[in-house]
């Protein structure tokens, strides 16, 4: 018997941050400014390694 998956708060929060983020990308995509896209690939990045940088000095 298999177990059932429960949908936890923390995995339905995710999925809604996921998709906004998704929805957010299209919203930049569609607006046919390559620079608005360009922005947000660069400032997901830096994030992206902040965190990262940030994650391994508090470690």
């Amino acid at each position: 018997m298999a177990r059932k998956k429960k949908l936890t708060v923390s995995k339905a929060r995710s999925a809604l941050y996921n998709t906004a983020r998704i929805l957010g990308d299209i919203q930049a995509a569609s607006s046919g400014s390559g620079t608005k896209v360009a922005r947000r690939i660069g400032r997901r990045t830096t994030g992206k390694a902040t965190g990262r940088l940030l994650g391994r000095i508090f470690k």
